[in-house]
């Protein structure tokens, strides 16, 4: 995404951690050689040890247990005052964050920065996952393995509730540190300035034509 900001003039700074920072290198350099000169990179510290987490921790692939997620997102929330910090020396006119950093839109809002939230699902995995949630088709099964409709779609699309992640399936779950987080983050999408998400027309004509009715 900054690649394609600076193909069209656009200055970008990628905010990412130590161990993150030779990929995103290599990314916009060739042989050593800067390609993209309006890209540049920002180092910041992953409080994992701080959190609770082993040290060296910088990415949900190292988690040894699904145990440690709430631990992990407890280290990803610290990271905002270093983003703020940077936010204050860089003044940008606008800040993408992930989605899962729900904290960015009120780091945004700090300094009237609009701030748009990056989605790496695609638009049709969005619209089932947003159907599932308000309309909990998978209420109406009697077993786990048993198929549903996935309701107000184009096409004829079932799924088992064994498909389901628990703090979107059981309405205990909600109640979780897992479920309050993943509240926060469709919160924050509301209030934030706009989505991007990792798809684009033409691998998706049928559905943006779809959310484009909806929404009109």
């Amino acid at each position: 995404m900054a690649k394609v900001f600076s193909c069209r003039g656009v200055k970008s700074t990628m905010i990412t951690t130590h161990q993150h920072v030779p990929m995103f290198e290599k990314s916009i350099q060739k042989k050593g050689k800067q390609l993209f000169t309006d890209v540049s990179i920002r180092a910041i510290h992953f409080p994992a040890v701080e959190a609770g987490l082993p040290e060296g921790t910088e990415s949900v692939d190292q988690l040894k247990s699904e145990n440690l997620i709430p631990a992990f997102i407890r280290a990803t929330a610290m990271l905002q005052d270093q983003l703020e910090q940077l936010l204050l020396e860089c003044r940008p006119h606008c800040l993408i964050a992930d989605k899962f950093f729900p904290w960015a839109t009120e780091a945004a809002a700090k300094f009237r920065i609009p701030r748009l939230v990056f989605d790496g699902m695609s638009s049709f995995s969005n619209t089932v996952a947003e159907i599932l949630r308000v309309h909990r088709p998978f209420d109406n099964v009697s077993s786990d393995s048993e198929p549903f409709l996935v309701p107000d779609l184009p096409h004829e699309i079932k799924l088992t509730r064994s498909k389901i992640p628990s703090y979107e399936r059981d309405k205990e779950a909600a109640g979780t540190e897992l479920g309050r987080f993943h509240q926060r983050v469709r919160d924050s999408d509301s209030k934030s300035y706009g989505r991007v998400v990792n798809s684009f027309y033409e691998l998706e004509p049928d559905q943006a034509l779809y959310e484009f009715l909806k929404n009109n």
